[in-house]
């Protein structure tokens, strides 16, 4: 497995004072998504639960839709020498999951920017949505909501070193994390969050809350909304298309979570 953060040589300017300072960045490596052997995407990642990454990609992208359906997971080699970089990572579907169409307008994409592109639809979502959230009436406290970035914040433990990751939390409805993932990439750290789940066979995510450091956008409701995670929150501004899509498969999304105060653009009933 590769290094999450690497030491290099910087110049450290404070006011008139110039020196030399070896600083700690966070590594940024592509990894390769190969299903049955057959390359669909890349993303640029944090190297560091890869497995997890791969699996909760295809999990949100409706691929597949619990730990049954995954035969094996393992790394490979690379395209051109066969050397095991780590950076290769092949996902054989078991014998009753159909293979998607893997030609380009499928466009599956991946990106530590901006995560699936090219397809995203509010259609396509309805159509592979396996977890409806209608009905689903559990709430969580507004207290219990405004601890959270802070519980969020004290597990980034590469953030603090590095100070260049986002994180993506899962946390009971009594606030208790269940387990935090870092990643150069917000969706890249959803995805891990949300293989983590589907390794432990705990999907659907139905009485969880979500909590990304950044913004909330179209594909990160996408990817809560195909877990079964009924509440999104973020740090940060949603955008108008995450809202509508939260608003129509009935996610409770939450922006702006900083201390006290928040802003819920979608069922609110949630939060009592």
């Amino acid at each position: 497995m590769g290094r999450i953060t690497t030491r290099v040589s910087v110049n450290h300017i404070r006011g008139a004072g110039r020196r030399r300072n070896l600083d700690n960045v966070v590594v940024e490596q592509p990894m390769e998504l190969r299903l049955n052997g057959e390359p669909i995407a890349v993303t640029m990642r944090t190297p560091g639960a890869d497995f997890e990454l791969a699996q909760g990609f295809l999990l949100t992208e409706g691929v597949i839709g619990g730990r049954d359906d995954v035969r094996t997971v393992r790394y490979c080699g690379g395209a051109s020498d066969g050397v095991n970089s780590y950076n290769v990572v092949d996902v054989a579907l078991a014998q009753h999951v159909p293979v998607p169409d893997l030609s380009l307008d499928r466009n599956f994409y991946m990106s530590s920017s901006c995560g699936v592109c090219g397809k995203a639809s509010m259609d396509a979502v309805r159509l592979r949505t396996r977890f409806p959230l209608v009905g689903d009436v559990l709430g969580i406290s507004a207290t219990t909501l405004a601890q959270l970035p802070d519980l969020l914040r004290s597990q980034q433990k590469c953030f603090d070193s590095t100070g260049g990751l986002h994180a993506a939390g899962l946390f009971d409805l009594d606030g208790a994390p269940l387990v935090v993932r870092e990643d150069v990439g917000r969706h890249n750290a959803v995805d891990k969050v949300v293989g983590w789940a589907l390794q432990r066979d705990r999907l659907p995510l139905s009485e969880t809350v979500l909590l990304v450091s950044g913004r909330a956008s179209f594909e990160l409701v996408q990817k809560a909304v195909m877990s079964g995670i009924p509440m999104l929150a973020a740090v940060s501004a949603p955008s108008s298309l995450a809202i509508e899509l939260a608003r129509e498969a009935g996610l409770t999304l939450i922006g702006f979570l900083r201390g006290e105060t928040m802003n819920v653009y979608a069922h609110g009933e949630r939060v009592c």
